[in-house]
């Protein structure tokens, strides 16, 4: 690490000196109250950069109608985080698997046990990126606490070479990563209550934002109707007693009624069209 790297690292909010002291002498109770105390910064921090995150959300929206997919870039925490919010739209919203993808360095080994240096490599990203056919009309969002993951700074340097469209997240200002970034979000947060813990407030800050993105993506995209999940995967009992509850509530059918017609078609939303065309 040079002389101005070194100089950066220890300047970086995140990992500046957490504000309490000497935590092994503090109570169960104390802990507790000044971990929620902290965490009450987040939903500020997130709150600022709402414009920012508008801003992103748009260009996506158009990117994604056209068929364009996003890709998220981490390590560690960030990493798990891009690929926990890309697994969870599937079920919850019907698209396929390969509209969001969440890439981490390491690949997926990285999810249960840290995999060394793996974020140290700037072209490896790039590469994984080349292997999924990344084009136009893609997106890459960035995900890094620190700001500085060489992974992450890597491929979305390559990206923006490239005309996609990138953006980031993440909780450090002025960081390389905010700059290899067309649309940089930057949700400062403070140090953490443990000094260098980014899996508390900027996980946390991190998660609000993937959750903003791509909810408010999926609802501009029409995967969602009035404020229910009418594309979710009917893949347990508890989805299928939901998707009951909202047939009965859209359409005023009986229980077993509402049900059949949901399993006949698979989704509340075509048991919803099937039943109106029915009507007409």
């Amino acid at each position: 690490m040079s002389k101005e790297q070194n100089e950066k690292f220890e300047l970086s909010i995140t990992e500046s000196a957490s504000s309490f002291k000497n935590l092994e002498k503090m109570s169960v109770g104390e802990l507790i109250r000044a971990i929620n105390k902290e965490d009450g910064k987040v939903h500020l921090a997130v709150n600022k950069v709402l414009p920012r995150i508008g801003q992103l959300i748009k260009k996506i929206v158009e990117r994604m109608s056209q068929g364009g997919r996003v890709f998220y870039l981490g390590a560690g925490t960030s990493g798990r985080l891009g690929v926990l919010d890309a697994s969870e739209l599937p079920p919850t919203f019907g698209v396929p698997d390969n509209q969001v993808i969440g890439l981490i360095a390491g690949g997926d080994v990285a999810l249960r046990r840290a995999v060394e240096a793996a974020e140290d490599d700037p072209e490896k990203a790039w590469k994984e990126l080349q292997d999924h056919e990344i084009g136009p009309l893609d997106t890459v969002i960035g995900i890094a606490a620190s700001g500085s993951t060489p992974y992450v700074v890597g491929g979305l340097k390559r990206a923006r070479e490239h005309g996609i469209l990138t953006g980031c997240i993440t909780c450090n200002p002025g960081s390389s990563v905010a700059k290899e970034a067309e649309i940089p979000i930057e949700a400062i947060v403070g140090p953490e209550f443990v000094t260098g813990s980014t899996r508390l407030k900027a996980g946390t800050a991190q998660k609000m934002i993937l959750n903003i993105i791509t909810t408010t993506i999926m609802i501009k995209l029409g995967r969602v109707k009035g404020n229910k999940m009418v594309n979710m995967q009917l893949t347990n009992t508890k989805l299928i007693n939901r998707g009951t509850r909202m047939l009965q509530e859209e359409l005023g059918l009986a229980r077993e009624e509402a049900r059949e017609w949901l399993l006949t078609h698979g989704s509340v939303r075509k048991a919803i069209e099937a039943y109106q065309a029915q009507k007409k």
